[in-house]
């Protein structure tokens, strides 16, 4: 939706350039997940190295010189650092943004030493497996996530990411819940992949290309459907979302129509005005009704109506 609002709101003529505009946004999100799932790890390392030059005092407390290492020891923390997967992911996709900016990586800490979470986890020095990635996901999900600062710096660096944020911080907030005890043999950290199959990008690629080449017949399909409304009064954005659902109903017949009214009402909802649902869901409503009888939507596979 946002690619073809740019194409459309910048009068681009050329389809392949936006398309790899897209296709990059979307391999973007894999280097946010990275930066994010990272950040865990360089929280510890930062404070296993304020713990060593704290050691080396010239004049240490008793305290510094046998510091609590439970943080620093956490199981999970030290499997990410110690993760094939994740080390080659950073370095394949280039992703450098702690070594470059750990002056965040500082000021989370110091979020994370604050927080009353880290203070409970710090009252004992010894932990389970269980007991760590408890800490760890809460930690990832009280501290890190809601951090203004670290959301600042995402915004900052890169605008696609706004709306990528929430997806990326959810995914890494299941994946932490639901990771088990290393083994030997087996990688601690799957790193997930962008699509499910090669079809799920095709259909990225098939949607934005269909509905953009055919944009003037799709808008044709519903300016009939709003006798209350000139063409220039419908919201650009409600009448991408249109011809994107409009796209589907006539050109994906493996997509149920009740998936995409539904699908486009959530992003209605999410990036438009107040009352773009009810005005977009009724229309779609209509135009359903009459792709049944004239037949115009033919629908294949089991429950697709």
């Amino acid at each position: 939706m946002q690619s073809i609002y740019a194409m459309l709101q910048n009068g681009s003529d050329s389809l392949d350039k936006e398309e790899k505009f897209l296709f990059q946004s979307i391999d973007n999100i894999r280097d946010l997940y990275l930066i994010m799932i990272s950040a865990l790890m360089e929280l510890r390392n930062a404070e296993e190295d304020y713990l060593e030059k704290i050691q080396k005092k010239h004049i240490a407390t008793p305290e510094e010189r046998n510091p609590n290492k439970k943080f620093v020891n956490n199981i999970v923390l030290k499997q990410l650092y110690e993760s094939n997967a994740l080390s080659i992911a950073l370095e394949d996709r280039k992703v450098y943004n702690w070594k470059n900016n750990d002056d965040y990586i500082l000021l989370l800490l110091e979020a994370v030493k604050e927080s009353e979470l880290y203070k409970n986890y710090m009252a004992t020095r010894t932990s389970t497996f269980n007991e760590d990635r408890d800490f760890v996901a809460a930690l990832f999900d009280e501290v890190i996530a809601p951090n203004e600062k670290l959301y600042e710096y995402l915004e900052d660096y890169k605008l696609t990411w706004v709306d990528d944020i929430p997806l990326v911080n959810t995914a890494i907030s299941k994946q932490l819940k639901s990771l088990t005890p290393p083994q030997e043999g087996r990688e601690f950290l799957l790193i997930p992949r962008l699509y499910k199959d090669l079809d799920d990008k095709d259909y990225a690629r098939d949607l934005f290309r269909k509905t953009v080449l055919n944009n003037n017949e799709l808008a044709k399909e519903f300016i009939d459907k709003t006798p209350n409304w000139d063409a220039e009064r419908i919201a650009e954005l409600d009448s991408i979302i249109l011809k994107m659902a409009i796209c589907e109903f006539l050109k994906f017949p493996s997509i149920p129509a009740k998936v995409t009214i539904n699908e486009y009402l959530e992003i209605a909802k999410e990036y438009s005005t107040p009352k773009s649902s009810i005005f977009i869901n009724g229309i779609l409503d209509n135009l359903i009704k009459e792709y049944q009888e004239s037949k115009k939507m033919m629908k294949t596979g089991r429950g697709l109506m």
